[in-house]
Order: C-alpha cells, then sequence, then structure tokens
C-alpha cells in the first residue's frame, strides 16, 4: 500500500499557518481526569504574537479541569465552506501540551493585550480571577488539505 502521507511542501506550510492565522474558533480535545476518556470542547483561538494558538479558559470549563491533570490536548482548526463536500475543505489538527498563564505572570498584561485586539468582546471576563490564558505548544501538525492531501507537520514547518 502506498503511503498517504505526502511530503511536505511549502504549500502545505503555507496552507497550515494560515489555517492557525485564521482561526478564531477551534474543537478542544482533552482526556477527562474522572473516567480517562477524551472529551471534546468549542473553545475561542487566536494566532498568538509568535504564531502559536492562544485561548482564554475558565477554572470552571471541565476542559481547563482536564487539562490541569493533563495538559496534552489537540485542536482541530478549519471549518468547511458553504459549499462542496465538507471533506474537500482543509483541516490542522495540532497535538499540543496546554500551558496556563495566569493573571500575574510576566507575560500575562501583553498577551491578554493581544487576545483582545482579535476577540475585544472577552474585554467583558478577561480580568475575572477564574480566567487564564492558554497557550498551546504544538508538538506536531496533521494537514489534511483535502482529498489525497495529507501532510505531517513539525513545529518549525508551522512557523513556531
Amino acid at each position: 500500500m502506498t503511503d498517504p502521507i505526502r511530503p511536505t511542501d511549502d504549500e502545505a506550510r503555507a496552507l497550515a499557518q494560515d489555517l492557525i492565522a485564521t482561526a478564531r474558533f477551534a474543537a478542544l480535545a482533552v482526556t477527562d481526569p474522572e473516567i480517562r476518556s477524551p472529551m471534546i470542547s468549542r473553545v475561542v483561538v487566536v494566532p498568538g504574537p509568535d504564531g502559536l494558538p492562544l485561548s482564554l479558559v475558565s477554572d470552571l470549563a471541565a476542559h481547563a479541569t482536564a487539562l490541569k491533570a493533563d495538559p496534552a490536548c489537540a485542536l482541530l482548526l478549519g471549518e468547511p465552506g458553504p459549499k462542496g463536500d465538507p471533506l474537500t475543505h482543509p483541516r490542522l489538527s495540532l497535538q499540543a501540551s496546554a500551558r496556563f498563564i495566569r493573571h500575574g505572570a510576566p507575560e500575562h498584561a501583553a498577551l491578554a493585550e493581544h487576545y483582545l485586539s482579535l476577540q475585544p468582546k472577552a474585554k467583558l471576563y478577561i480580568g475575572f480571577a477564574d480566567f487564564s490564558l492558554l497557550r498551546f505548544e504544538i508538538a506536531r501538525g496533521l494537514l489534511n488539505g483535502g482529498f489525497g492531501k495529507a501532510f505531517k507537520l513539525t513545529p518549525a514547518d508551522l512557523g513556531v
């Protein structure tokens, strides 16, 4: 059987980087610490100043509890377009580790300002004590650019 994974090229790198740069929400997969089973949530994401996905999370969210127990996670970026087969639209799965950035951490103020520049409505709650920023440190990317267009990407391929 032929390997379905293509050699990573500049077109794949550019597509994956664009999916990160334009994403404003993602599906976040974590492991539920109580039953050790996968769990998925929809979260708001923005590209951080360094290109790493950045999110805002409340300690009240089940996925925050899960990430505190085990920071290993995955993000799925990319949505089907308005026309055509949904499986022909590109999507990027990022295997990552989540790092909480609490109020008072050295980088919090600058990252919060950056986050608000892309998600201004979060100004209503970003200052609440139970909210933290989340940085997703990427281990690997899996790009599906449509049928027959599968690639494995390193953090360097993703520009981070």
